[in-house]
Protein backbone atom coordinates (compact mmCIF):
# COMPACT_ATOMS: atom_id res chain seq x y z
CA UNK A 1 0.00 0.00 0.00
CA UNK A 2 3.12 2.07 0.89
CA UNK A 3 4.67 1.51 -2.82
CA UNK A 4 1.46 2.43 -4.25
CA UNK A 5 1.00 5.33 -2.49
CA UNK A 6 4.23 6.83 -3.47
CA UNK A 7 3.71 6.10 -6.78
CA UNK A 8 0.25 7.55 -7.00
CA UNK A 9 -0.25 9.49 -9.81
CA UNK A 10 1.90 7.40 -12.28
CA UNK A 11 -0.58 5.64 -13.25
CA UNK A 12 -1.53 1.63 -12.95
CA UNK A 13 1.87 -0.31 -11.06
CA UNK A 14 2.87 -3.49 -11.85
CA UNK A 15 2.67 -6.46 -9.37
CA UNK A 16 6.56 -7.21 -10.17
CA UNK A 17 7.51 -3.66 -9.74
CA UNK A 18 6.44 -3.19 -6.05
CA UNK A 19 7.74 -6.80 -5.26
CA UNK A 20 10.85 -5.66 -6.45
CA UNK A 21 11.35 -2.49 -5.11
CA UNK A 22 9.75 -4.31 -1.45
CA UNK A 23 11.49 -7.37 -2.00
CA UNK A 24 8.47 -9.38 -1.62
CA UNK A 25 8.17 -12.59 -3.33
CA UNK A 26 5.38 -12.01 -6.00
CA UNK A 27 3.38 -15.29 -5.28
CA UNK A 28 2.89 -13.28 -1.54
CA UNK A 29 1.75 -10.11 -2.86
CA UNK A 30 -0.75 -11.50 -5.11
CA UNK A 31 -1.98 -12.59 -1.80
CA UNK A 32 -1.93 -9.84 -0.26
CA UNK A 33 -3.56 -7.69 -2.88
CA UNK A 34 -6.29 -9.95 -3.47
CA UNK A 35 -7.50 -9.25 0.13
CA UNK A 36 -6.74 -5.02 -0.36
CA UNK A 37 -8.47 -5.55 -3.54
CA UNK A 38 -11.68 -7.81 -2.13
CA UNK A 39 -11.78 -4.91 0.67
CA UNK A 40 -11.88 -2.14 -1.37
CA UNK A 41 -8.65 -0.62 -0.71
CA UNK A 42 -7.06 -1.26 -4.51
CA UNK A 43 -8.19 -1.46 -8.01
CA UNK A 44 -6.85 -3.87 -10.63
CA UNK A 45 -6.34 -2.87 -14.32
CA UNK A 46 -6.25 -5.33 -17.33
CA UNK A 47 -3.51 -5.14 -20.27
CA UNK A 48 -0.57 -4.66 -21.21
CA UNK A 49 -0.54 -1.22 -19.00
CA UNK A 50 -2.29 -2.68 -16.41
CA UNK A 51 -1.43 -3.43 -12.73
CA UNK A 52 -2.85 -1.68 -9.25
CA UNK A 53 -3.17 1.70 -7.98
CA UNK A 54 -5.20 2.73 -4.40
CA UNK A 55 -8.71 3.10 -4.90
CA UNK A 56 -9.40 5.09 -2.79
CA UNK A 57 -7.24 8.97 -1.94
CA UNK A 58 -4.32 8.07 0.31
CA UNK A 59 -5.86 10.64 2.76
CA UNK A 60 -8.87 8.20 2.90
CA UNK A 61 -6.83 5.23 4.01
CA UNK A 62 -6.06 5.12 7.54
CA UNK A 63 -3.06 2.11 8.91
CA UNK A 64 -5.89 0.40 10.99
CA UNK A 65 -8.13 0.24 7.48
CA UNK A 66 -5.00 -1.90 6.01
CA UNK A 67 -4.12 -3.98 9.16
CA UNK A 68 -7.21 -5.27 9.85
CA UNK A 69 -7.79 -6.10 6.17
CA UNK A 70 -4.27 -8.24 6.18
CA UNK A 71 -4.11 -9.37 9.71
CA UNK A 72 -8.02 -9.45 11.23
CA UNK A 73 -8.99 -7.26 14.34
CA UNK A 74 -6.13 -5.54 16.36
CA UNK A 75 -6.44 -6.43 19.90
CA UNK A 76 -4.09 -8.02 22.42
CA UNK A 77 -5.76 -10.64 23.78
CA UNK A 78 -8.41 -12.65 21.65
CA UNK A 79 -10.74 -11.92 25.04
CA UNK A 80 -11.27 -8.66 23.94
CA UNK A 81 -11.24 -8.36 19.90
CA UNK A 82 -14.17 -5.74 19.13
CA UNK A 83 -17.87 -7.90 19.74
CA UNK A 84 -16.77 -11.01 21.52
CA UNK A 85 -18.26 -10.01 24.61
CA UNK A 86 -15.37 -12.29 26.34
CA UNK A 87 -17.10 -15.71 25.13
CA UNK A 88 -13.92 -16.73 24.75
CA UNK A 89 -13.03 -16.79 28.71
CA UNK A 90 -15.38 -18.29 31.63
CA UNK A 91 -13.31 -15.67 33.87
CA UNK A 92 -14.04 -12.44 31.88
CA UNK A 93 -16.39 -11.01 34.65
CA UNK A 94 -13.85 -11.53 37.24
CA UNK A 95 -10.50 -10.92 35.26
CA UNK A 96 -8.83 -7.44 36.69
CA UNK A 97 -6.79 -7.97 33.34
CA UNK A 98 -9.64 -7.48 30.60
CA UNK A 99 -10.56 -3.95 31.18
CA UNK A 100 -6.38 -3.18 31.01
CA UNK A 101 -6.46 -4.93 27.58
CA UNK A 102 -9.21 -3.20 26.13
CA UNK A 103 -7.95 0.07 26.46
CA UNK A 104 -4.28 -1.37 25.16
CA UNK A 105 -6.77 -2.48 22.58
CA UNK A 106 -8.95 1.03 21.81
CA UNK A 107 -6.09 3.13 22.19
CA UNK A 108 -4.07 1.38 19.69
CA UNK A 109 -6.57 1.10 17.32
CA UNK A 110 -7.19 4.63 17.62
CA UNK A 111 -3.71 5.53 17.03
CA UNK A 112 -3.86 3.08 13.80
CA UNK A 113 -7.16 4.81 12.59
CA UNK A 114 -5.55 8.05 12.84
CA UNK A 115 -2.47 7.84 10.58
CA UNK A 116 -3.36 7.98 7.05
CA UNK A 117 -1.32 6.07 3.85
CA UNK A 118 -0.86 9.82 2.76
CA UNK A 119 1.14 10.93 6.37
CA UNK A 120 3.15 8.36 6.08
CA UNK A 121 4.36 9.45 2.82
CA UNK A 122 4.51 12.18 3.44
CA UNK A 123 6.82 11.09 6.66
CA UNK A 124 8.94 9.11 4.02
CA UNK A 125 9.46 12.25 1.69
CA UNK A 126 10.76 14.69 4.80
CA UNK A 127 13.34 11.48 5.46
CA UNK A 128 14.30 10.99 1.85
CA UNK A 129 17.26 9.50 1.47
CA UNK A 130 18.07 7.97 4.76
CA UNK A 131 16.84 4.86 3.42
CA UNK A 132 13.87 4.69 6.17
CA UNK A 133 11.01 2.31 4.79
CA UNK A 134 7.41 1.50 6.12
CA UNK A 135 6.41 -1.94 5.85
CA UNK A 136 2.75 -2.38 5.47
Amino acid sequence: MFDLAMHTGEGAIALKSVAHREKISEKYLEHLFASLKKAGLIHSVRGAQGGYRLALPAEEISLGDIIRVLEGPIAPTDCVVNGSGGEQCDRASLCVMRSIWCRIRDDVNDILDNITLAQVVEEQNKMSGEGYMFYI
